[in-house]
């Protein structure tokens, strides 16, 4: 009798453990298909609009890929469970490369704009070396380049004035070149007054755009 009673107790508390089991891996289960149903949804989405939400998405991937891991722990065979949020995890890794690199061309394409806005239609991009900036254009270029600031200066980000600053010293060393080359007198006189008009003009406007984005960080 007590054999048998003892038999009875095993059995139920080896149906209970795979009931526990069993219920452990349908949790670990669901949340796996949660994780990997999110990256099949993002994954889909284009990757210039995906950039505009990314950092939620990155967010409620973290989310996902935790619950995910933390699932499957208590699971004693889940080998499947974690080969299926490798899958996913690999997808989403190739996914975000692709937005990484939308991301760059769109900074890229940003700079290349500003560029030319401030330096004229006869930019060409080789490197900041500036060799198309000559004795006959480069007080148009300084006439243009400190208009524009003048123009967008409300506007401008930290970034940006860092942008403006980096071109400006590149048209500065350029024109050290130039003036051996034959710059004339009455425009190096126009440059030297543009350059008095743009020092306080970046100096007080970038500081401005610093102290504008310290204050929206701190919202």
């Amino acid at each position: 009798m007590r054999t048998l009673k003892l038999s009875l107790a095993v059995v139920a508390g080896a149906l209970v453990l795979t009931s526990c089991n069993d219920e452990q891996k349908q949790m670990a289960q669901k949340e796996v298909n949660n994780y990997s149903e999110y990256i099949d949804s993002v994954s889909s989405v284009a990757a210039d609009k995906a950039s505009e939400n990314w950092e939620a998405i990155e967010k409620n991937y973290q989310e996902r890929k935790t619950d995910a891991n933390n699932a499957i722990i208590a699971v004693k065979e889940n080998a499947d469970l974690q080969k299926s949020i490798d899958k996913s995890t690999l997808k989403y890794e190739e996914f975000k490369a692709e937005v990484i690199a939308e991301n760059q061309r769109v900074a890229d394409e940003k700079v290349t704009m500003m560029r030319k806005s401030l330096l004229g239609n006869d930019y060409m991009d080789d490197d900041m070396q500036f060799a198309w900036v000559n004795k006959d254009n480069i007080l148009s270029v300084y006439q243009n380049f400190v208009d524009t600031v003048e123009k967008n200066k409300d506007a401008y980000s930290r970034e940006q004035w860092d942008e403006i600053k980096l071109l400006y010293e590149a048209i500065d060393t350029r024109k050290n070149t130039v003036e051996k080359e034959g710059l004339r007198s009455a425009d190096n006189m126009k440059i030297a007054g543009l350059k008095l008009k743009f020092a306080p003009m970046y100096t007080v406007n970038r500081m401005g755009a610093k102290s504008e984005e310290n204050a929206d960080a701190k919202k």
